[in-house]
Formats: C-alpha cells, sequence, structure tokens
C-alpha cells in the first residue's frame, strides 16, 4: 500500500528539458490533508495539485533569474486560481500559503457570487487532468463531514477562517440567475467527457477564429503564431488540445510568454472570466451542433460532453450480469444537478450527480446506469447533514405544492381520498390517502414493473414489511451507512419525458456570432430540462427586432435532438401560448409538458358512440340483466361532479341485515375491446381534474350522459351486492350486470347533513330533487344505515392493519366569470367522504379476489410496496431523536402510534399534519401490474390497505384500468367475451397507465399551485399560523396551516441580528436574534425547531406565479422576554 500523502509518481507530463524540480513547500499542507483522510478520490485530487504546483513551479523556474517576480507572481497566483486555490499571502520562508476560494460548506446561492476558475488555454493538459476530471472530487458536494472539518484545521492553522456568510434568499431573481449562469457554480466542475466543449458559451465558441489568430499574432512570434491553432492558443474552451504540443515547441514558451499574451488580450481575458463548464449545471454553454465550423472540424476538436451511449446488446448482458442497474430517473427539482434512481435494494436510491452523469436523459426516463467505483460514492454527513438529507428527500412536487400532494386524487370512489379542488373535481385512489403517497414516489413502485417477466425471480424478503426497531438499524461505525451508491446513465430504455417544455425565448448574448443570425435561446420553466438552441426560423416573425416585447411570452418547445458533444439540446418552437401567469397559457403549457391528451375527439373515435339520440337501453340487454330500477339506489358526489360513476344502495331486510349494493357505471359496454374509442381511452388512460376543468379520458356523451348514473335515468351499471350484519359481517356476496335508476343526486354536505341530524325531517328546499318513487325519508335511513356499516367496516380495517394518512388539501372557489381563485381553504374529509370510501375499498377487493380466481395469469391488479427501508429507518430514528414513539414495524402499527401519540391539543393535528408530510417520503407509490407476470403471491400485497388482493373497479369513466377489470369480471361471470389481451400486453398497458396517472398528478398539483399563485398575488399579503417542519443551518421548512403550503424561510431574508444553529442533543435548532424595534429596546432571541409555531405571511414575487414566506417578527411575550 503507498504511503499516504505522497504524490503517486512523477507529473504526467514533467517537461522534458530537465529532471523534476524539488517539490514546493505549499505541498507539505497537502501531505497533511492526505494523510487525514482515506478517501480515493480525495487524496487523487490532492496529488494532483501538488503535481501541477511542481510543474508550475519548475517552469518558472526555467524562466531563468532575469524573469520579473510580478511575472513569476503572476504565473503561480494563476496555476493556483486554476485549481480552486487562492495564494493569501507569504510564508516566513517565502512559500506562498494556500487557502480555499470558498471554506464554508456548500450553499447553492453563494454559487452566482464565486467567479470561475481562469484557465490557462495554452497550458498542457497531461494524463493527470484525465484522471482528476475522472475523478474529481469535492469534499463538500459530497458533505463529507470530517474532510471539512479537517480543512478547517489546515485553514486556521495558515491563519484562515471559514466565511461566516451566509446564502441569500433564493428567490425566483435567484433562480432564473442561477440558470443562466450556471457555470458559476463552486461544486460543479468538468469532467472530461465534457472537457473540449464545456468551455464557451453561446456565441464565444463562434468567434471568428482567422480573426482571433491575427489579434493574437501580434504578441507571438512566428514559431508560436504557426501551429497555434493546433495546440489551441486561440481556443481556449479545448484546453486538452495543447497535451498535443509538437515536440520542438517549447515547454517554458507555453507557460510564459504564451500565458502572458494571452491574459493580455482583452478579447481572452473577458472570455476566460466566464469560462468553465459546471459538471452539474443546468446546462452548461457549449458549442452549439448547428455551428458548421466545429461541426466540421477533425474528431480531436470536438471533445464529447456526454458519453456515448452502450448497444443494446451490451446493455442486455450487463443487466443480465447485474453490471448494470435499470430504473426510472428522478431528478431533484430544487438541485437540478442532483438526480436518483431507485436501488435494488431497497434501501438508499443510487445518486447521479449532475447533467453529464444523466447523460441528457430527462426526468422519467427509464434509464440503465452503472455504478462507479466505490471511492466516487457519495458520502452522507453522519448527523444526516441538511444538504445531503434535503437532497435525499426531495420530492418531485414543487416546496410550493399546496400539501406534499396537494391533489392525491381526493375525489370520491375508490376508497378516494376526499373531494378537493371546487369541491373535488378530482382523480381518486383512495388509496393514496390511504398510503400519504407523495406523487413523486410512483417511480419507485415502477422499478419493479419495468422489469416485467424479470421479476419473477425477486426475492420476496425485497418487499417484505421491515421492521425498525435499534437492534435492527446499522451499526454506528459502520462505515457503509453514510455512503450512497453514485452511478452515471448508459442507456436509455424508454423516454418517458415528453420532450416537450414550456418556457421562453431569448436572443443570444453574441450579435456578432454566426449562431446569432441563426439561433435563438430557449430557456424552460422546468429547471429540470436544458436550455434548447431552436431556429431564429421558427421564432415569431418580429422577435430579432424587438425581442423585449417577448419576454413575458410562454412558448412551447419540443425538443428534437441532443448530440454527445453539446450541452444544449435542439428543438422546435411549437406553439405560443401567451403571456406568463395568466390561467390558460400557463394550463395549456402544463397539460402539454405531461403529455395530457386535451385535444378533440377524432370523428373516428366519435362514431364509435350511439348514432341515434336519445338513447334508451335495448329491450334485448334489459334481458340479460338484474333490474334494479326499483330500488332505492343514490349517488354521493361533490356538488360540481358531472361523470357520476358510482352509486349505493341499502334496504333493511326482514331478518334485521342489510342488503347493500354498489353500482358502477358499465362503461364497456360502450367501449369495446379494439375499437378507436377504446384505442384513445387506453393512450389517455386516465381523466386529468385541474382546478377549473376536467380533461376527459372517455368522449363527453359518455362521462356525462350515457355512461353517468344521472338521477330519474335509466342506466347500465355492474354491482356488487352483500347481505351484511349490522356489524358489516359479510353473509353472502353477488356480481352480475345490472340496471338501475337513481333516485337522488346527493352531494357529500347533503349526505353530511344527514348523517349530522339523524333525526332531522329534511325539506324538499334542503336537499335535490328525489325521484317520485322514494321519499327523502327513505333516501336518509339508508345513507344512516350505510353510514353506521361503514363505521364498522373503517374500524375493523384498522385493526386488520391498514394505514390511513390524510394530508392538507385545497379546494377553491372561482369567480364565475373571471375564473380567478375567489377563496381558497383546506378541505375537510368527513364521515361522508368516509362513508362512500368504505364501500368503494369493499368492493374493489371483493372484484380483485373474483378476476384472480377466474384469470390468474390475466388478472389486472394493484400493489402497494412497503416504505423504502431505509429512509423510514432514518426516520424511526428522527422520531426518537423528538421524543416520538412510533412504530414503523407495519402499516397497522404505524396507524396505531400516529393515533395514539398525538392527543387532543389544539395542534395536535398540526403535529401530525407535520409528521403525515415526513412519512410520505419513504413512501412508494401504489402500481397497476399484471397477476401474470409475477410468481410469487407476496409482490401482489398492498401495503396501506394491508390486503394480499387488490384493484379498480370503481371509476371507469375516468381510469382506463377500470374498464380492463370491468371486462375481466364479465368474461368470469360469463356474461361477456374473454380478453383477447395476453398477460404481456396487459402488463405494458399496466406500465402505461401507471406512467400516465404520475403525469395526471403532477398537472393536477401544478394546477393547484398555479391557482393558489394566483390567489396569493390577487388577495396577499396572506397571514396564517405555520408549523415547523425541518430546521437547516441557515433555514427552515413551515407548514402553512391555513393553506396546506410547505415553504422555506431563509434567515438571511430576516431582520435579524443574527442566528445560531445548534443540536440539542440531536434536535436541531436556530436561535433567530431579531433586530430591536427601537434603541432602547434589546434583541430579541426565537428558538425555531421542529414542531415550532410561527406566524408567517404569504406575498407574491415580482415573477409570475411566484410567491414567498416571511416570517412575522414574535412579540417579546411570545418569546418569553419583557
Amino acid at each position: 500500500m503507498e504511503p499516504q500523502g505522497i504524490a503517486r509518481g512523477p507529473p504526467a507530463h514533467a517537461p522534458k528539458d530537465g529532471p523534476g524540480k524539488p517539490a514546493v513547500p505549499q505541498k507539505n499542507a497537502y501531505a497533511r490533508l492526505v494523510q487525514k483522510h482515506h478517501s480515493g478520490r480525495f487524496r487523487s485530487y490532492l496529488n494532483h495539485i501538488a503535481q501541477k504546483l511542481q510543474l508550475e513551479e519548475s517552469a518558472l523556474n526555467d524562466l531563468g533569474p532575469d524573469a520579473e517576480a510580478s511575472l513569476k507572481s503572476g504565473l503561480v497566483r494563476e496555476a493556483l486560481s486554476r485549481n480552486g486555490v487562492q495564494a493569501q499571502c507569504r510564508s516566513p520562508d517565502g512559500g506562498l500559503q494556500l487557502g480555499p476560494e470558498n471554506p464554508r460548506e456548500n450553499r447553492e446561492p453563494s454559487f452566482a457570487r464565486r467567479q470561475p476558475r481562469k484557465r490557462d488555454p495554452s497550458a498542457g493538459k497531461g494524463e493527470e487532468d484525465e484522471v482528476v476530471e475522472e475523478e474529481d472530487f469535492t469534499p463538500n458536494r459530497h458533505g463529507d463531514a470530517a474532510v471539512l472539518s479537517s480543512v478547517r484545521q489546515v485553514w486556521g492553522s495558515q491563519g484562515m477562517s471559514p466565511r461566516q456568510d451566509f446564502s441569500p434568499q433564493k428567490t425566483s431573481s435567484f433562480e432564473e440567475k442561477n440558470r443562466e449562469e450556471p457555470w458559476r457554480s463552486s461544486r460543479e466542475r468538468p469532467v472530461v467527457t465534457g472537457r473540449a466543449e464545456s468551455f464557451a458559451l453561446p456565441g464565444q465558441f463562434s468567434t471568428d477564429l482567422s480573426a482571433t489568430t491575427t489579434r493574437k499574432s501580434v504578441h507571438l512570434s512566428p514559431s508560436q503564431t504557426q501551429g497555434g491553432e493546433r495546440r489551441g492558443l486561440v481556443r481556449p474552451r479545448n484546453n486538452s488540445e495543447s497535451a498535443r504540443v509538437t515536440p520542438n515547441v517549447d515547454r517554458r514558451c507555453q507557460l510564459s510568454e504564451s500565458l502572458v499574451d494571452t491574459m493580455n488580450v482583452p478579447e481572452c481575458r473577458m472570455a476566460f472570466r466566464q469560462l468553465g463548464t459546471p459538471r452539474g449545471g443546468h446546462h452548461s454553454a457549449c458549442s452549439t451542433p448547428g455551428d458548421k465550423k466545429n461541426r466540421n472540424k477533425p474528431a480531436r476538436g470536438r471533445k464529447k460532453v456526454f458519453e456515448a451511449y452502450m448497444s443494446k446488446e451490451e446493455v442486455s448482458a450487463g443487466l443480465k450480469r447485474k453490471q448494470l442497474i435499470q430504473g426510472p430517473l428522478r431528478i431533484n427539482p430544487k438541485k437540478y444537478h442532483e438526480a436518483f434512481v431507485p436501488s435494488p435494494d431497497g434501501i438508499r436510491d443510487i445518486f447521479i450527480d449532475g447533467v453529464v452523469a444523466r447523460n441528457r436523459a430527462l426526468n422519467g426516463d427509464i434509464v440503465v446506469v452503472k455504478l462507479l467505483p466505490k471511492d466516487q460514492w457519495k458520502v452522507i454527513k453522519p448527523e444526516g447533514g441538511d444538504n445531503d438529507t434535503e437532497a435525499a428527500q426531495e420530492s418531485d412536487a414543487s416546496r410550493n405544492s399546496p400539501g406534499a400532494a396537494v391533489l392525491n386524487d381526493p375525489a370520491k370512489g375508490d376508497a378516494d381520498s376526499p373531494d378537493v379542488i371546487i369541491e373535488a373535481q378530482v382523480d381518486d385512489d383512495s388509496e393514496d390517502a390511504e398510503s400519504g403517497q407523495d406523487s413523486s414516489r410512483e417511480v419507485k413502485d415502477l422499478r419493479a414493473l419495468s422489469l416485467g417477466a424479470g421479476e419473477k425471480g425477486r426475492d420476496p424478503e425485497a418487499c417484505g414489511v421491515h421492521h425498525t426497531k435499534r437492534e435492527d438499524s446499522p451499526k454506528a461505525n459502520d462505515p457503509e451507512q453514510f455512503l450512497q451508491k453514485t452511478a452515471k446513465v448508459v442507456y436509455i430504455l424508454e423516454k418517458k419525458h415528453s420532450r416537450a417544455v414550456m418556457g421562453s425565448i431569448r436572443l443570444l448574448t453574441d450579435r456578432n456570432s454566426e449562431l446569432f443570425k441563426k439561433f435563438a435561446m430557449f430557456s424552460p420553466v422546468d429547471h429540470r430540462v436544458p436550455r434548447v438552441y431552436v431556429a431564429l426560423a421558427d421564432c415569431p416573425p418580429d422577435f430579432a427586432s424587438r425581442p423585449e416585447e417577448y419576454s413575458n411570452t410562454l412558448f412551447i418547445c419540443r425538443i428534437v435532438d441532443w448530440r454527445e458533444d453539446s450541452n444544449f439540446a435542439i428543438g422546435q418552437l411549437a406553439q405560443s401560448l401567451g403571456q406568463a401567469g395568466e390561467i390558460e397559457p400557463e394550463t395549456e403549457g402544463i397539460l402539454t409538458e405531461y403529455g395530457v391528451d386535451f385535444s378533440d375527439f377524432s370523428p373516428e373515435v366519435l362514431q364509435c358512440l350511439p348514432q341515434s339520440l336519445p338513447w334508451d337501453i335495448p329491450p334485448a340487454e334489459l334481458a340479460k340483466r338484474r333490474d334494479l330500477r326499483e330500488e332505492c339506489v343514490f349517488t354521493i358526489d361533490p356538488s360540481t361532479a358531472k361523470d357520476l360513476d358510482d352509486a349505493l344502495s341499502c334496504k333493511l331486510l326482514p331478518d334485521g341485515n342489510l342488503e347493500v349494493g354498489v353500482h358502477i357505471a358499465d362503461v364497456s359496454y360502450f367501449v369495446l375491446e379494439g375499437t378507436e374509442l377504446d384505442n384513445i381511452a387506453s393512450r389517455r388512460a386516465t381523466s386529468v381534474y385541474l382546478v377549473q376543468k376536467v380533461i376527459p379520458m372517455l368522449p363527453k356523451l359518455l362521462c356525462e350522459e350515457l355512461c353517468s348514473l344521472n338521477p330519474t335515468t335509466d342506466r347500465l351499471t355492474f354491482s356488487v351486492i352483500w347481505k351484511l350484519t349490522p356489524e358489516g359481517k359479510i353473509l353472502e356476496e353477488w356480481f352480475g350486470r345490472t340496471v338501475i335508476c337513481s333516485c337522488a343526486k346527493l352531494s357529500y354536505d347533503h349526505a353530511q347533513s344527514m348523517i349530522e341530524n339523524p333525526d332531522k325531517v329534511f325539506t324538499a328546499e334542503e336537499l335535490p330533487p328525489v325521484s317520485p318513487h322514494h321519499s327523502i325519508g327513505e333516501v336518509r335511513q339508508a345513507v344512516l344505515h350505510l353510514n353506521r356499516i361503514a363505521k364498522q367496516l373503517r374500524k375493523q380495517r384498522f385493526v386488520d392493519g391498514a394505514l390511513r394518512l390524510d394530508q392538507l388539501k385545497l379546494s377553491f372557489t372561482l369567480d364565475k366569470e373571471s375564473g380567478l381563485p375567489q377563496s381558497c381553504y383546506v378541505y375537510q374529509y368527513r364521515d361522508s367522504n368516509k362513508l362512500v370510501e368504505e364501500f368503494m375499498l369493499l368492493a374493489n377487493m371483493a372484484v380483485a379476489h373474483q378476476i384472480y380466481r377466474s384469470f390468474p395469469a390475466q388478472a389486472l391488479l394493484r400493489r402497494h410496496p412497503p416504505p423504502l427501508t431505509k429512509m423510514i429507518n432514518d426516520l424511526s430514528e428522527f422520531c426518537s431523536q423528538m421524543g416520538l414513539e412510533i412504530d414503523f414495524s407495519s402499516a397497522g402499527a404505524l396507524h396505531k402510534s400516529l393515533s395514539e401519540t398525538f392527543g387532543n391539543s389544539k395542534y395536535a393535528e398540526a403535529k401530525k399534519a407535520v409528521l403525515t408530510n415526513m412519512l410520505s417520503r419513504p413512501m412508494q407509490m401504489a402500481a397497476y401490474f399484471c397477476a401474470g407476470v409475477f410468481e410469487d403471491e407476496e409482490l401482489f400485497h398492498h401495503y396501506a390497505l394491508n390486503v394480499p388482493l387488490y384493484t379498480h373497479f370503481t371509476s371507469p369513466i375516468r381510469r382506463f384500468p377500470d374498464i380492463l377489470v370491468h371486462r375481466l369480471l364479465s368474461a368470469s361471470l360469463g356474461s361477456g367475451p374473454a380478453l383477447r389481451m395476453k398477460k404481456d400486453e396487459i402488463q405494458k398497458q399496466a406500465d402505461h397507465c401507471n406512467d400516465r396517472k404520475t403525469a395526471s398528478k403532477r398537472a393536477q398539483e401544478l394546477s393547484a399551485d398555479l391557482f393558489f399563485a394566483i390567489f396569493v398575488k390577487e388577495n396577499g399579503p396572506l397571514e396564517s399560523e405555520a408549523m415547523v417542519m425541518g430546521v437547516l443551518n441557515e433555514a427552515f421548512d413551515v407548514l402553512v396551516l391555513k393553506f396546506g403550503v410547505q415553504k422555506r424561510i431563509y434567515c438571511n431574508a430576516l431582520p435579524l441580528v443574527g442566528f445560531h444553529f445548534q443540536k440539542l442533543g440531536k434536535k436541531p435548532q436556530l436561535s433567530l436574534m431579531w433586530e430591536p424595534e427601537s434603541t432602547e429596546q434589546d434583541a430579541v432571541q426565537q428558538d425555531i425547531a421542529i414542531f415550532t409555531l410561527v406566524n408567517v405571511v404569504l406575498r407574491s414575487d415580482s415573477v409570475p406565479l411566484k410567491y414567498s414566506a416571511v416570517l412575522k417578527r414574535p412579540s417579546r411575550e411570545e418569546c418569553g422576554t419583557s
């Protein structure tokens, strides 16, 4: 084993004109650092710097004693600057003391203030450069606390101390700056694959080469001018070429005259200040693929930014040998240089560090990754440091989203959560509410389904419930617990991202370049998508002459290519949407970006519908069905709902038991397999419920008329009918096709009023119209019976181990004329919602068993894997540190703990909401699958519901999987043809439905974001109580209780004298010292910890659709001072 602190071998490109010179004194400091740290990446990085310093010192000595001292000093400083080190002062022995450029911890906002390292375009780039670019280790980026601590010790020994300033508030203006100038990020440096093309900005790389050469030749000798282009003297973006200088070129000239001349040329000096491409930057500058000059250069003149993808054969072989890993890519929306892929062990996601490592994959793509060597894995701070913990837990939902999953499909059926937007024009999924799932976690569950039949051999233990007792947690001295596997993308299996993005256009910066005449720059709103070159020909005709008029205009751009040698993609402008911040343009952009088909249905699709209207049920069809038109059947839905796809019935039997029916619209009668209507429904897969409208899966004629269970109208249904005891025990069960005639359309409010006033005699004016064949009293009594049984069913479900995590969800009321939000409030989930939920769940479970018994290879089911092991372990430890005794061993134990831990205090529900939000992060999303692709039934298990089999049957108007389930159920009863789809086709359709559901959820969340941002703008500032849900070094996160909004508050945005972060035990706490309101008063101290109650103000920012949370100054009484 080589000794630590010693450079491994001589410099790779040591001067050929003499032996190596003694190491400069500065090297000792690096040797001391290497002795303290055992990271291979860090050791390689330090050795590289030591070698470069030795090279520079040798070159300076070669200059001779007559060289000016200022020249030597300038060259050394330049060399140090290139290595990210500042020369602060002289040591007593005449050597330079070294200090860091920015010794404080990694703070993203500070990067925009840092100037990039200058690079010497003529300095040779040898093998050690190649090694370091591959190894590229930055202690701050990976959060190595030990490295940071020791580095600070060295700084302290040299009379240096880390900066104590803090990052500015992440306002929208900063975010824009950070995106426009990503190369300023100090934490990210180019890797070897992107070296050549990563040092030029749009317009810079297109500078006339001959003109630049002519300007430089004034300062160069003839020998230097000849072949200068080959050496890269005038193309600073291609530093690597200088490593290939011809042998007769004097190294001393490269490091002296050429460098000085280069630095003295104003054009080059300006360019150098902007050079450098971040390793993980958003979309760093490089030459555009449209640059004909560069396109025609030799291969060595155009280095690749990205690695070429592996071949399909290599990928297939690597996956079989388990050398490669596949999974969906999730890009952190707050830190777009960080991305993650699920790990097969389910413990901790695999980290993808930077745009280069992502290799042109976009969020949601199914990618194949290759693990990097272990010494390049990410180091997690032992104390769960802010940045790393936050990065690992960032969800796909924006922090501006109301709740972690603002629209967790709250509507009626399916046990689907409460109605949310405008009284619940939303999708459904009660199990989402059951598990508190975050929409971003759906991709976690897809990791198994994307394997298809390949998962058959998977160990069922990987999906089992993981106990998290103390003895099961990793040992404190186990270094593995502080490492996160790191990988790079080597192949894109499936481009799930639509490649359509919303954003704005602007002119390129260099008006003298050829590119300026041909291209414009498209900047996406979504920071996770690269900037895109678009042809000026695609832009509005007057854009080039009046670009300022389009600064606030939204466009849709479709990415058509992204080459290996470019950090920018190439795209085509598809359409102009309108002004940013307006509802309809923003909504259309959201729908397009997430691939939601909102076009009109084609004539071929409409031709599949009944052509003669009004439509009546054919007598032959009536004869095949059980006639329930005389029964007291009614619907309970949001008051604004138009697609009524489920109804309920309940009647008391002579023996004291009850007959309860769930009746679902028989959509499969109209949507026949293999028709154009079936094709479009399968492609759309789901209706999308936005705040102001619904994008339907099926034509309006079906959604709102022929299939909708409207009152006093005969409708075809599929029914599940049980004979139940008053306690909810099932005595008999029946499935079949029926026909009903709903007697009333009740809203949740109507049903809730009946439940809360069981003895009240309602008048006709207090309720909607009721069929003359049934009385108001009969409907009221049926609702009360159903509610009593639902309570028993619910109680038994939780006794049997089910889990429910309710999250705060927003509801809006809109102005009928303007469409703007008039009010906004957190939706209340009441007994009427729970009543519908219980019977939808019961029906779904009953149908799941029926179709699986009949078609075990074709049954379309829905599974919910357990939470991610590592994240749930971390959360368990956190709860213990907070004094919360939460049992994470099973879904039922978790539900019981949550119910018992929080009492009935005023803010008990707020505390529960905060913890529920934390619990949503490790939770995975439920997913559809075909039972035939799994051999192990343990994988069918639904974690949140704690049931072995589950499916979706109750919402066929708005979910395509329900239509497939109806077909399977019909075939199992002999009342319909067998499903023609094979198990592989069913699995493919299930995967597609999972994808569309994820996109639908995200579109719904963004719709809520849009309306809430407009509400803040129109009605703000808004004040509310908030509860702290996370504490960082210089900021803290709050849950705004009045609106369910999560926001981050930055300390430097507050009028503070100062602030102090500490850990009391292991509990993080920020102490804020408020400026006194008068000179006679002292500063007021306010302590911020998790579950602290604070008051905040939400204010609209100057940028459209952005708003900030500001902490209100506490009173002296609140802080306990007089």
